[in-house]
């Protein structure tokens, strides 16, 4: 008669951990490391997945064949990237095929950014900007801290894509910002854009539920230290090509701060901030996030439709 294994704990685990050992496969892992790094992992894998259509969508108004080429280099990382992370929860014993192919819409767990509609190049580019920094401050934090060696060693690629993406949006926003019209577009697009970047990187510290990230070293930093770092970049991007963004550096808290309330009600139909109406709490915004944005349905449906629709034909004999 086999005998079950035993359940690694989580005191083994955090031992390996502090003799600088990395997790190699899941015989390594407690149950708690295991679910932790499942539920990152998913974020991680379901942001890269939903970035193909929904760039896909902006990329058809490029302003000719190179640039709209490149968008289409940028998508077909994004997928690189998602296939990587879901491979690597196969390999934990995740049914990947129901993971993408079943789930409702509401279910994936990606950054409710994704969820309005980049409608125009300049929204594009500036997603390039601002969501693939977001994507290259997470990742690259990941890549430097994370203790599960396969995800370690599978971000070495993604860190580098990643690098190519925002500077494909910084070299487009500091092109575009040469005439008035340009930068006025610009401006348009960050006024929305920004701000749900700053949101991207989840609750503050204070409120943060699931600190096995940084007690398991999935990641390094803490959500504000991210927001943070994200902020370091971003805001003097912004600056140099003359945009306006409601944050500044702080040299006496030694921090970047925000010049609005924060959070905020966002009008997603419209794009728009609705910053007269003061702060809200971050239980309304988690009250958005879990209830989805105008494009969720439009995007999962792009990614699942090839299968089930050759599951029809199939069916049908």
């Amino acid at each position: 008669m086999a005998i079950a294994a035993r359940d690694v704990t989580d005191a083994e685990v955090l031992d390996r951990i502090r003799q600088g050992k990395l997790i190699e496969h899941v015989d390594q892992m407690s149950p708690a490391y295991r679910e932790g790094l499942i539920r990152i992992l998913t974020v991680s894998a379901d942001t890269e997945l939903i970035s193909a259509p929904a760039y896909y969508h902006a990329a058809r108004g490029a302003p000719h064949l190179n640039a709209f080429g490149s968008a289409t280099a940028i998508i077909q990382d994004e997928l690189g990237h998602a296939h990587i992370a879901y491979r690597l929860m196969r390999d934990l014993g995740v049914d990947t095929e129901k993971l993408i192919y079943e789930r409702a819409p509401s279910r994936f767990k990606y950054p409710y950014a994704f969820d309005v509609p980049l409608d125009s190049w300049v929204e594009l580019v500036v997603a390039n900007a601002f969501y693939d920094r977001a994507g290259f401050t997470l990742l690259g934090d990941v890549f430097q801290s994370t203790t599960f060696g396969p995800w370690k060693r599978a971000l070495v690629k993604v860190d580098k894509e990643e690098t190519f993406h925002l500077r494909h949006g910084e070299n487009w926003m500091r092109k575009l910002a040469q005439t008035p019209e340009g930068l006025a577009d610009l401006q348009a697009a960050v006024d929305w854009m920004f701000l749900l970047t700053v949101e991207w990187f989840g609750l503050p510290d204070d409120l943060k539920r699931h600190n096995e990230q940084l007690d398991f070293g999935f990641k390094g930093k803490s959500n504000d230290e991210l927001r943070q770092l994200w902020m370091s970049t971003a805001v003097p991007l912004c600056d140099e090509v003359g945009l306006r963004v409601p944050a500044h550096y702080d040299a006496d808290a030694g921090k970047y701060v925000l010049d609005v309330p924060f959070p905020a009600q966002f009008d997603a139909e419209n794009k728009r901030w609705l910053l007269e109406e003061g702060a809200i709490s971050w239980d309304d915004v988690l009250r958005r996030w879990k209830y989805r944005g105008p494009m969720n349905d439009e995007y999962v449906e792009t990614i699942q439709r090839g299968k089930k629709g050759l599951e029809r034909l199939i069916a049908q004999g």
